[in-house]
């Protein structure tokens, strides 16, 4: 017996980055996002690498990029940890995560691409682009 053909979603990514000096616009990537509507998917790896952070700023805010980060997590996740963007669907949530911002944590362009499995293609960037 063979499997059919193996449904495919298409989805967004976006990089996370930590731009510790957004005058000289230097950044490492800290994290990736992940939006699939028919999958009805929103997910976010992290990684944060104090000493290649450290190295463009030494006196960059871990701690302050690891709140933001958690509160990207809160987000994603929906919930109680997501606060007033509780009730926004998973898509709006992205749109507004990726929206140009000139904070430490700034997100990287929108990409797009075709996946079976979101979860996987997400940890697959995460591995291939932050970690």
């Amino acid at each position: 017996m063979t499997d059919g053909p193996q449904l495919r979603h298409d989805f967004e990514y976006a990089l996370l980055r930590a731009v510790p000096r957004i005058e000289r616009g230097e950044y490492i990537n800290v994290g990736v996002l992940l939006y699939c509507r028919t999958a009805e998917f929103i997910g976010v790896r992290t990684h944060l690498d104090d000493a290649r952070l450290l190295a463009l700023d030494p006196a960059a805010d871990l701690a302050g990029v690891r709140r933001v980060l958690l509160g990207v997590e809160g987000v994603c996740l929906g919930g109680e940890r997501a606060g007033p963007a509780a009730a926004d669907a998973p898509g709006k949530r992205f749109r507004w995560l990726t929206a140009p911002r000139s904070t430490v944590v700034q997100p990287g362009p929108v990409h797009t691409g075709l996946t079976a499995d979101p979860g996987a293609e997400l940890d697959r960037l995460a591995d291939l682009l932050v970690r």
